[in-house]
This record gives C-alpha cells, sequence and structure tokens, in this order.
C-alpha cells in the first residue's frame, strides 16, 4: 500500500516522501540524487536550532517510500539523519545466477529475466585503487555515517531490493561468477542503535550488509543471495539478531560474519550452499547460534576463530554435500576437509544437540594436492584450541553417497539448477557409512574439554591433554 506522500517543498506538514514524486531529479534516471535531496529537505525542516522548535520534543523523522519499479544509482545515498525509514512494496529477487549460466536459446522462453519490486540498480563504478583504499564503503550504494553524540539510531530499511546487476573482476573482465564488483547494498560506518533490516533482497553485490558498532541491531526475514558476503558485522558490537533470514554467499567471502560481539542471537536462518562459512565467529563471546538449517558445499561450516568464549551452538541442522551444478563445480573455498565442519577455537564454548550430516564420497572431498598422507579424512567437529569446551549429544551422519552406484557424468542444462540440488539434497538410496570419517578432532593446543555422546570411539582422534571423552561403541 503506498502512503500519503509529500510531493513538494509546499507539502511542509507531511513526513513521508515518494521519491517519484518529489521535486528535484528523476528516481528511475538516479533514485540517489533524490534520495539526498529528501533528506536534506527533512534535515533543513526539523533542524531545531533554525527553526525554533522546542528542544524538549523529539524529531519525528521520516519516511522514504519507493514504489514498484527499476531505480538506476548512479549517486551514493548518504544517509545522517536518525528516525528514518527507506520503504518500497517487494524484495522482488530472482536469481541471476541461474539467468547468467543459461543458455541464449533457453533464456528467450523465460517469462521473468531480472529482479523486480522496488528495485535499486547499483550503477556506481568502482575502480580496484578505490575499493583498495576506501575498501566496500566506496561502492555502498547506501552509506550510513555521522559522527558526533548521540550514535545514529533507529534507521530502518525494508522492502526493497538492491541489485549490484554483473560480477567482473576488478580489472574489468566480466566473470558472472567470480562475486566480485566491488559492489555494497548498505554499508553502516559509524556507531548505531537499534537499526533494522526486514523483508529485503540483495542480489549480486560483493557486499550485500555491512555493518560496524551494532548495538541492538536486527536483521530479520531478508533474502540476501548471489552475493560475495551476505552479513557482516565488523568492529564491534552487542545485544543484535540475525533471524529468519534466507541467504547464501560466495565461495569467497561468508554468509553470516561477526567480530568482536557480545550477545549476538544468531537463530532460524535457512543458509544456502556456496558461501566460504556459514557462521563465522571472530572474538566473539557469550552469543548464541541455535535452530538455524545451514547446508554447504564445502567444509568450515561454523567457526569460532580467535578468542571465542561461552558461545552456544545448539540444536542446528548442519549438511554438508558435494556441488550438483554443473557451471559451479569448479569452485571451491579452498579449505581442507581436515578443517572440521564445525571449528572451535577459544574457551568454554558449548557445542550440543546438532544434527551433523556429511554426504559425500572421497574422491569429492578437498586436500591439498601436496599431501601424501594415507590416514587423511574428513573432520565433523574439531577442537583446534582452547579449554572448557562442551561437546555434547550431537548426531553425526557421515555417508558416502557414491558407493556402489554407477556415475552419470551428464551434465544437466543450467537451467536445471533447481531440480539438480533438490535431487541432491533429497536423495537417500544408496547411501554407505564413509569409511574413513573424523566425528571429533582434539588438537594438541586443546586441554581440558569434554566431549559426551558426540562420537564413536574409533573415530575420535584426542591429540590433547587432560581432555574427558565418552563416546559411542561402535
Amino acid at each position: 500500500m503506498s502512503p500519503v506522500c509529500a510531493g513538494s517543498a509546499d507539502s511542509m506538514n507531511s513526513n513521508v516522501y515518494d521519491v517519484t514524486r518529489w521535486q528535484e531529479g528523476n528516481a528511475h534516471e538516479d533514485i540517489g540524487a533524490v534520495i539526498n535531496s529528501i533528506i536534506a529537505h527533512i534535515k533543513q525542516r526539523q533542524n531545531c536550532a533554525e527553526h525554533g522548535l522546542d528542544r524538549s520534543e523529539g524529531k519525528p523523522g521520516a519516511v522514504i517510500y519507493i514504489p514498484p519499479g527499476d531505480y538506476h544509482l548512479k549517486t551514493q545515498i548518504l544517509v545522517d539523519i536518525s528516525y528514518l525509514r527507506i520503504e518500497g512494496s517487494g524484495h522482488g529477487f530472482i536469481s541471476s545466477s541461474i539467468r547468467f549460466n543459461t543458455e541464449k536459446s533457453a533464456l528467450e522462453q523465460y517469462q521473468d529475466i531480472w529482479p523486480g519490486g522496488s528495485r535499486i540498480l547499483v550503477d556506481l563504478n568502482v575502480t580496484p585503487e578505490q575499493y583498495r583504499t576506501q575498501g566496500p564503503e566506496a561502492g555502498a550504494a547506501i552509506l550510513v555515517k555521522r559522527a558526533g553524540m548521540p550514535r545514529i539510531s533507529s534507521v530502518e530499511f525494508s522492502g526493497f531490493c538492491i541489485d549490484g546487476l554483473h560480477f567482473t573482476e576488478m580489472d574489468g573482465k566480466i566473470d558472472e561468477n567470480s562475486y566480485l564488483n566491488g559492489k555494497t547494498g548498505i554499508y553502516i560506518g559509524c556507531a548505531n542503535d537499534s537499526f533494522c533490516f526486514r523483508d529485503m533482497g540483495f542480489i549480486y553485490l560483493e557486499h550485500g550488509l555491512t555493518i560496524c558498532k551494532a548495538d541492538a541491531l536486527s536483521v530479520d526475514n531478508n533474502f540476501i543471495a548471489e552475493c560475495g558476503s551476505c552479513v557482516e558485522l565488523r568492529k564491534c558490537g552487542q545485544a543484535s539478531r540475525i533471524a529468519n533470514n534466507l541467504m547464501g554467499a560466495g565461495y569467497n567471502g561468508h554468509t553470516i560474519y561477526a567480530e568482536n560481539h557480545g550477545g549476538l542471537l544468531v537463530t532460524g536462518n535457512n543458509v544456502f550452499p556456496r558461501g566460504r562459512s556459514s557462521v563465522h565467529f571472530k572474538n566473539v563471546s557469550r552469543s548464541t547460534i541455535t535452530s538455524n538449517r545451514l547446508h554447504s558445499f564445502y567444509s568450515g561450516m561454523v567457526i569460532l576463530s580467535g578468542k571465542c568464549c561461552e558461545n552456544l551452538i545448539g540444536s542446528n541442522h548442519l549438511l554438508r554435500d558435494p556441488e550438483p551444478w554443473e557451471p559451479m563445480k569448479g569452485y571451491n573455498n579452498n579449505i581442507e576437509d581436515d578443517y572440521g565442519l564445525i571449528h572451535i577455537e577459544g574457551n568454554n564454548n558449548t557445542v550440543t544437540g546438532n544434527h551433523i550430516s556429511s554426504s559425500i564420497g572421497p574422491d569429492k572431498l578437498i586436500f591439498c594436492e601436496c599431501s601424501c598422507r594415507e590416514d587423511q579424512a574428513p573432520v565433523m567437529i574439531r577442537i583446534a584450541e582452547g579449554h572448557g569446551n562442551y561437546v555434547a549429544s550431537n548426531h553425526i551422519v557421515a555417508t558416502d553417497p557414491d558407493a556402489g552406484k554407477k556415475h552419470d557424468d551428464t551434465a544437466r542444462e543450467a537451467s536445471e539448477c533447481f531440480a539438480t540440488q533438490v535431487e541432491a539434497m533429497t536423495s537417500i538410496t544408496n547411501l554407505k557409512d564413509l569409511e574413513k570419517c573424523v566425528d571429533v578432532l582434539i588438537d594438541e593446543t586443546a586441554g581440558m574439554n569434554s566431549v559426551i555422546y558426540s562420537s564413536r570411539k574409533s573415530k575420535t582422534i584426542d591429540n590433547g591433554r587432560d581432555n574427558m571423552l565418552v563416546t559411542m561403541p561402535g
């Protein structure tokens, strides 16, 4: 439903703006310039000092509405006011990866080609030098940044799509499967409080959503896929939530990444494969990863790195299987299979009640080509370092789906990506126990950890010191 919108400066009593009715610029040609003009108008109207407004009352803020349609963005949007909501009427996601890997003759039969809804087309050109010196901020469609006190607060984004259009190598070479283009959907570059992202769509961006210094952040019910990285919480933060999202990153990026955070809740997310990691915490404490469905084509699905302490990883379903889609079989995250599907560094973390399914044949595992070790085996849970970690009551199912089955090397058409992946996930015939598999591996630098009813005795390796093991027979 379209709100009642201010179309010009004459609508002085309205705090709701429609980008298609604004007096300056053309939103379809450059929505960035239009929204910046609207924000300047909001700031001028709600300036207490200039207009003598009563400082005992709060600024109301405003809503900027983006109706369904395509809007090119040639000017970066700068948000530097609190209490602003930018909203559309649909995230409009459709797979660009499938389209770019489909034969032209088949593509001519498609009824839908590009993403739709309220769609921002990011036309920013980011040079390798800009990206090297400025980072993801340089190519951000929307940059939120403000100096001074208090922190910028209560900015919301809802119901529109940010489309990076194409991937490319940074030297200008087009490669639609590279996950590289220097473009970012939304970059929050300053301390912030109570920001919300809901019902958004992010696609074909090197960085979907990057947020620095978040406090009480909500990232809920968004569709973030076919991006180099999906959600990145940088620098530090606390008391935030990433919940109920559908998302999947590229093989060289993160689906969910957080560093130096406390009190972070990651729950109810459905994470698609191909991300370098599904969830990666670095120096995160007293946070929770629970009730997520995580799927990956590579090892290193859930990573606790650095000094991660007192985190809970519980009641998640992890599935690792091989890439089934022909156009993407040549890519991986370059993490070897003995790294662990769950990799733990830190103290007093709890890993309990998870179901871990690994269904991949030995010939599809990733190990260093220079290694000739005969004991190479995939690792499900690895405690790489730390003490006091508690691993209990996890169910590990490691199978070889190709054992005793004739290989079908016939490549499916790119347009059959959906059927290929569904078939790979739902196939439960010809499954045999994977002979070489390590349920739990404890490294030499780890001590005084507890592993209870999470591994079989013959598939447990304890190289540490003073660890307590209660294994299952057989």
